[in-house]
C-alpha cells in the first residue's frame, strides 16, 4: 500500500534515526570495552591485518588459493573466539559488540532484497489505520464483547449465522478468497461484525482499511476532480485495490451519483480481479442495491459475496435507553 510522499519520507527518516541510535550505542560500547580491556583493540586490529596478509598470499605466483582461504578462515575464527573470551572474561556478553536492530529482518532499512519488510508495512498500515479511526473502533467492537442478548427467534438465528460466517471468514482468510455483504435493518450488528473481522485480522498481521461509504466517496471525489491531486488519487485508488481487507461501512448513506456508482464498481471489480477480500455493510437490500447503483454492481456482489441478513431491534437505541436509565438512578 502506498503512502503520500511526506508520510513515506517521515517513515524513512525514522528508520535513519533508529540506525543512528544503534550506531552511537555500538560506538559507546566499543569505547567502554577499549577502556576496560586495552588488549582488545589490538586483537580487533589483527582481523584486517590478517585479511590483508591472505590477499598478498593469494596474489603470489605459487599460491594455493584453497589452502590460503582455509587458513584465513581458521585464523579469523580463532581471533573471534579470543575476542569473545576477553569480553566474557571481563563480564561482558559475548555479543556485546554486535550491532543491534529494532528489526532483525531488514536491519532497520525497511526493505529486504528490494521488497518491503513486514515492519515497514506495519508502519504504513498504522498510519492508514489512524486516518480511518479503525484503531478506536476495534477497541469497542470485537468478538470479546459479542452478545446475543438483544436477539430472539429468527433474528437470533440470522445473527448467529452472520457471526459464524464472519468467524469462518477470519479463520480461512489466508486460504480462501471470500467477501461478505451484511445487510438488514438499522442497529442489528452489521458494522459490529465488520469491525470484529478487522480486529482479528489486524492482530494476525494483515492490512485492513475501513471507511464509511460517505467518507470514502467524498475523499475519492475530492481527489479525482482536482488536477493537482491526480497522483494522490492514483495512490489512494491503489491502496483501495490492494489492501488485504477493505471494509465499506454504511453503503447507501453517501450522496448518490453516477460517479459514486462507477467508483463502487471499479473498487469491487478490481479487488475481485486481485482476489482481495471486501466487507460491505449496508441497510440496503439486494434489490435496493440494484436500484441505487447499477445492475453490474449488484451482479458482482450477488455472484461474489456471501450475503448475511440481520434483523431485529436497534441495539444502539436499546443500549442508550439502558444507559440513560442507569444514569437517572444514580442522580
Amino acid at each position: 500500500m502506498a503512502l503520500s510522499r511526506e508520510q513515506y519520507d517521515n517513515i524513512m527518516l525514522e528508520y535513519s534515526r533508529i540506525r543512528d541510535e544503534h550506531r552511537h550505542e555500538l560506538t559507546r560500547r566499543r569505547n567502554l570495552v577499549y577502556a576496560r580491556i586495552p588488549e582488545f583493540r589490538e586483537l580487533e586490529s589483527a582481523v584486517p591485518s590478517r585479511a590483508a596478509q591472505s590477499l598478498q598470499e593469494l596474489l603470489g605466483e605459487e599460491s594455493d588459493a584453497v589452502n590460503v582461504r582455509s587458513k584465513l578462515q581458521e585464523d579469523l575464527e580463532q581471533l573471534r573466539l579470543r575476542r569473545e573470551a576477553l569480553l566474557t572474561g571481563h563480564g561482558f556478553p559475548a555479543d556485546y559488540l554486535e550491532m543491534t536492530y529494532a528489526c532483525p529482518h531488514c536491519h532497520d532499512t525497511g526493505y529486504i532484497d528490494g521488497q518491503k519488510c513486514q515492519c515497514l508495512r506495519a508502519r504504513e498500515v498504522r498510519l492508514l489505520y489512524d486516518q480511518s479511526h479503525l484503531r478506536e473502533l476495534t477497541a469497542a467492537n470485537n468478538f470479546s464483547v459479542l452478545s446475543t442478548e438483544f436477539y430472539q427467534g429468527e433474528d437470533l438465528d440470522r445473527f448467529r449465522r452472520a457471526w459464524q460466517a464472519t468467524w469462518n471468514f477470519v479463520n480461512n482468510f489466508d486460504s480462501d478468497y471470500e467477501n461478505l455483504y451484511f445487510y438488514g435493518t438499522v442497529g442489528t450488528g452489521k458494522s459490529f461484525l465488520s469491525i470484529c473481522a478487522a480486529k482479528e485480522l489486524i492482530q494476525s498481521g494483515h492490512s485492513v482499511l475501513y471507511f464509511s461509504a460517505a467518507a470514502l466517496f467524498e475523499k475519492l471525489s475530492a481527489l479525482a476532480f482536482n488536477y493537482q491531486n491526480k497522483e494522490e488519487y492514483r495512490t489512494f485508488a491503489e491502496d483501495l485495490a490492494d489492501v488485504q481487507l477493505l471494509i465499506i461501512d454504511d453503503l447507501g448513506t453517501e450522496l448518490a451519483s453516477s460517479f459514486v456508482s462507477g467508483q463502487l464498481f471499479s473498487i469491487i471489480n478490481e479487488r475481485h480481479l486481485r482476489r482481495r477480500s471486501t466487507i460491505i455493510s449496508t441497510n440496503l437490500s439486494l434489490e435496493d442495491l440494484r436500484n441505487r447503483y447499477s445492475d453490474r454492481v449488484c451482479s458482482r456482489i450477488i455472484s461474489g459475496y456471501t450475503a448475511c441478513k440481520l434483523t431485529g431491534p436497534d441495539i444502539r437505541i436499546i443500549k442508550k435507553v439502558r444507559n440513560n436509565g442507569a444514569n437517572n438512578k444514580t442522580k
